[in-house]
């Protein structure tokens, strides 16, 4: 196999090392380690958490891509590879073959029968008009009647599979765990709850369309899942492109006043003013026309999606830092007024140095709880941009590629539903949990919350 490092790619990993660098920085603060340790006190946060985690992984395996090498034609020189033009990953692997499990045309979820009628022939050879049987879906069963006992039977078996792995993954972590002070059997039964979902969602799958099919024949359940990857990418890196430029110049806007603060406003103030959607949607579109006029700089075709999805990721972060910049401004204007700032300058300490040791560490919670916040609202704008054809590339599994085709398949009768709510699932899970954690990290770190909080 060829391993293949995409753009995207190469900013998870990287993003992965900066949040553990972060993290583990902020254990040296007592302060901060206790009001994390208050996140995860909390049944809640675990679970939030757990949820959050697991989606994360998705991303993570569905970005060590590789293509595998082709067997050899007969005559060919045995020094010479080729390489498969589909790109796979790991994620992909664990799938089995749920990609290319493709039928026809529409069926409806755990259906054995195509959704349209099609032109046949009964045993006779007469011609007749009805629903021919899938291809693969329901294809193990000789008889239609055994559906039902066949759903009940491989339903009860993949749940005691999912179960007996639950066990195997939790015993380590109960036992190295079991006398802490956090609330890990919350964490536990969230764990074995996906686990023991994800064992009953692979294997039904595997006999079955569980989500049902599109109108090309493609799975929308392997749609949903590879759609992960796309949306934790885009509401990650689109916020920690964001959060540079918000916290640059919002301290220098506070800090430095004058006409440095004069320029800093009419940035975001002009930002503000333009409607958001038309500007992402003209730098997409005028990114677009750069990757249509020069096609040689990518290889295969996943690498042009892959340009314009990070080029998205970049856009939406360069035009959403304006309302981030003003709470840090104020925050910075508030702080640089204080008496320990004013001792600094007094004492003749270089504003490089105050802004690094007094300013930075008391504007931290506002970027966290900006960070957690930012980033289901940018899931939900990725959804928006591709319903109005500006946002991901088609070729790239999105939930808003799949809301977008979904708006057709509403309106026929009887009305095709499960492409909608497949992504509807999913992204509901993701943003659920990332606003109930960020709740629990804005209680957490916000002062007046926290101040709010002291008995009197």
């Amino acid at each position: 196999m060829k391993f293949i490092l995409l753009w995207s790619d190469a900013l998870v990993f990287f993003l992965v090392f900066a949040l553990t660098a972060f993290f583990v920085s902020l254990r040296k603060d007592p302060q901060t380690r206790e009001r994390w340790s208050q996140v995860f006190s909390s049944k809640l946060g675990m679970i939030a958490f757990v949820v959050i985690a697991s989606y994360v992984l998705a991303a993570l395996l569905d970005s060590i891509h590789f293509r595998r090498a082709l067997a050899p034609e007969p005559g060919q020189d045995p020094d010479q590879v080729f390489y498969d033009n589909r790109v796979t990953s790991l994620l992909d692997l664990g799938l089995g073959e749920m990609g290319s499990r493709q039928e026809r045309t529409y069926s409806a979820p755990f259906a054995i029968r195509s959704f349209e009628k099609e032109n046949m022939q009964d045993a006779d050879g007469i011609a007749i008009r009805d629903f021919p049987r899938l291809k693969y879906g329901g294809a193990h069963l000789e008889r239609e009647e055994e559906q039902f006992g066949d759903i009940a039977w491989n339903s009860l078996r993949a749940l005691l599979i999912g179960l007996v792995v639950s066990i195997l993954v939790i015993l380590p972590q109960w036992y190295f765990l079991r006398h802490s002070r956090y609330p890990w059997k919350a964490a536990w039964v969230a764990q074995a709850g996906i686990i023991c979902f994800n064992s009953w969602l692979l294997h039904m799958n595997s006999l079955y369309h569980v989500l049902g099919t599109d109108l090309a024949g493609n799975d929308v359940l392997y749609q949903s899942i590879k759609g992960i990857r796309t949306a934790v990418l885009l509401g990650t890196l689109a916020t920690l492109v964001m959060l540079p430029i918000a916290v640059t110049l919002g301290v220098m806007a506070g800090y430095f006043k004058g006409w440095v603060d004069d320029i800093v406003q009419y940035l975001y103030t002009t930002l503000s003013s333009i409607p958001g959607i038309l500007l992402i949607a003209a730098s997409v579109l005028l990114f677009q026309v750069y990757i249509d006029l020069n096609p040689n700089f990518f290889d295969i075709g996943m690498e042009k999606a892959d340009a314009r999805f990070v080029a998205l990721c970049f856009i939406l972060g360069v035009t959403s830092w304006s309302t981030l910049c003003r709470l840090i401004r104020a925050e910075t204007l508030k702080i640089s007024q204080l008496g320990y700032v004013q001792a600094a300058h007094a004492f003749g300490v270089s504003n490089g140095r105050i802004i690094v040791r007094h300013i930075l560490p008391n504007v931290v919670h506002i970027i966290l709880i900006t960070f957690v916040l930012e980033f289901s609202a940018l899931v939900l704008a990725e959804a928006v941009l591709s319903y109005i054809g500006v946002g991901i590339d088609p070729s790239m599994a999105s939930w808003g590629n799949m809301i977008n085709e979904a708006r057709l398949e509403l309106s026929r009768e009887p009305t095709v539903w499960w492409t909608l709510v497949g992504a509807f699932f999913f992204m509901f899970i993701l943003v659920l949990s990332a606003n109930l954690f960020s709740d629990l990290v804005r209680d957490a770190f916000d002062p007046r919350t926290a101040l709010g909080k002291e008995p009197l």
